[in-house]
């Protein structure tokens, strides 16, 4: 075993370069971005206001299910805001979709999936998290009804009478950060033809290509690690104190994220130092542009600081586990025999799916970190629909959260809630399966 100890090290350590070095920056990127801007710029008040038990149900679900997507990144953020707003009077129906779809389509999470494992699980990760926080949340609701009527006559909605607008511009710049990262992603001839071939002025000695050869490595990819090495140290100097206001080292690490995503952005020709300018380059180069003269000219000094603080808050908190969980899915990668995953969740079979959701369940990740577990899975063999399973349950039903909610909502609805997402979460990856198949 200590013999394997070296080889192990050195795929958890590949797995990580490759990952750092990947195209997944032009959506990981503006993914925190957009977080933070959600987090700063969008008042808790206008979403939970829709909340309260005098609400219209065809109002109050679907702002359950906008508030869970805005004001939440992971499940450890949801709980505590779920218990306040059910505490405080909203409908057990309402805030039990705003419980289930904070965590499962969360911006980060969902650009990341597609970007990694595919636009087919990101969209039906996105569409069945929204139909079944509903659905959810209807059936707690109707199941526990006569509770919930006594409940509403003692509950505080005061709360939910708060009011709070949202400016043009906020919408304005919401909408170019979401382009940016249509653009980074999105993968049509529009953004992928290459409409200009450059030759960078530099060239490499025959010593480092054998060694970006020996880490799987490209010139762009290599930049790539060097520009993120470059922004984490400027970003700790010039962003843990920016309500103190803008410096050098701030402004700097604002210009080095804008060349971070633009050095992502043109495609490298294999094995040699030109660079295809394609139209993503010329689109993220636009919208980068858009975006700092619309923020700079409509937001305060205070706007801003609050923005970029959030959005480091989320880097500081996920992307070291997500460092941590892809170097941890390399080595798993070489641990776990093929012919296991292939067998236990290589077919699409209810039992597949229901092993999918158990696992979720008992080998619960932070957010991020389930989708380079759930690429590992899908590379050893693991079939679409079990984890399409797993990356709908894992989010929900991890041993901690079940805990938690023991202690908010009392053992009879924690398990109703449990049962209904395990049973729907099989069932939505059984019948994704079975879709692939017949397509």
């Amino acid at each position: 075993m200590i013999e394997t100890i070296p080889q192990l090290l050195l795929s958890g350590w590949l797995s990580l370069l490759d990952y750092l070095a990947a195209h997944v920056l032009l959506c990981l990127v503006p993914a925190f971005i957009i977080a933070g801007y959600l987090s700063a710029m969008i008042p808790k008040e206008a979403v939970t206001r829709y909340l309260g038990p005098r609400a219209s149900r065809w109002i109050s679900y679907p702002a359950a299910a906008l508030g869970g997507f805005v004001l939440a990144v992971c499940s450890c953020t949801i709980l505590p805001l779920f218990a306040g707003i059910w505490r405080r009077g909203a409908g057990l129906g309402p805030a039990v979709t705003f419980l289930f779809v904070g965590p499962a389509i969360n911006i980060l999470a969902l650009t990341y999936t597609g970007a990694a494992i595919g636009f087919d699980i990101a969209a039906a990760r996105l569409i069945l998290s929204i139909f079944f926080g509903i659905l959810i949340g209807l059936l707690m609701a109707w199941f526990f009804r006569k509770e919930e009527a006594q409940r509403g006559q003692d509950g505080d909605s005061r709360v939910f009478e708060q009011k709070a607008a949202v400016r043009r511009p906020v919408w304005v710049v919401l909408g170019l950060l979401v382009a940016l990262l249509i653009a980074g992603t999105l993968q049509v001839s529009l953004f992928t033809h290459v409409l200009a071939r450059v030759q960078l002025p530099v060239s490499l000695s025959q010593g480092f290509w054998g060694v970006l050869e020996a880490a799987h490595l490209t010139p762009q990819g290599f930049t790539l690690i060097i520009l993120l090495v470059i922004l984490g140290g400027l970003a700790w100097k010039g962003f843990e104190n920016i309500y103190d206001g803008f410096n050098g080292w701030s402004r700097a690490a604002l210009a080095v994220t804008a060349l971070t995503i633009l050095t992502a952005s043109p495609v490298e020709e294999t094995g040699s130092m030109v660079i295809g300018i394609n139209g993503r380059s010329l689109a993220v180069l636009f919208l980068l542009g858009a975006l700092g003269w619309t923020a700079w000219r409509h937001f305060s000094q205070e706007e801003l600081a609050g923005w970029i603080w959030e959005s480091w808050k989320f880097v500081k908190q996920i992307f070291p586990l997500l460092v941590v969980g892809v170097f941890a899915a390399g080595i798993l990668r070489s641990l776990i025999p093929e012919i296991w995953v292939k067998t236990i969740a290589g077919e699409n079979t209810l039992w597949a799916n229901l092993v999918g959701v158990l696992f979720g369940v008992f080998m619960y990740f932070p957010t991020l970190v389930e989708v380079p577990i759930a690429k590992m899975f899908l590379d050893l063999g693991m079939a679409r629909g079990p984890l399409l399973a797993y990356l709908l349950a894992d989010p929900e039903l991890s041993l901690q959260s079940i805990l938690v909610l023991n202690g908010v909502m009392g053992r009879k609805k924690t398990a109703v809630y449990v049962t209904l997402v395990a049973v729907l979460s099989t069932l939505a990856g059984y019948l994704f399966g079975i879709g692939l198949a017949i397509l």
